[in-house]
């Protein structure tokens, strides 16, 4: 089955109009993709570093940590 009027592939692609959808956009979707990969690892270090924070203030003097060692 053929969507774009091929019925070979021996032929010069040049010759042929877009062989793919989103001819073009390459470099714009990879612009998109870099600055999502940005954003993403931004995000987790920022909430990873509230989290271990919150983990910290609740355990200041590490001595309910000290206790639950020695319970056990």
């Amino acid at each position: 089955m053929s969507t774009n009027g091929l019925t070979s592939w021996a032929v010069d692609l040049k010759d042929v109009a877009a062989v793919y959808p989103f001819q073009g956009m390459e470099f714009i979707l990879y612009l998109a993709g870099l600055a999502f990969w940005l954003w993403w690892h931004w995000a987790q270090l920022r909430n990873e570093g509230v989290e271990i924070r919150h983990e910290m203030d609740a355990d200041a003097s590490g001595k309910e940590a000290k206790e639950a060692i020695k319970r056990y």
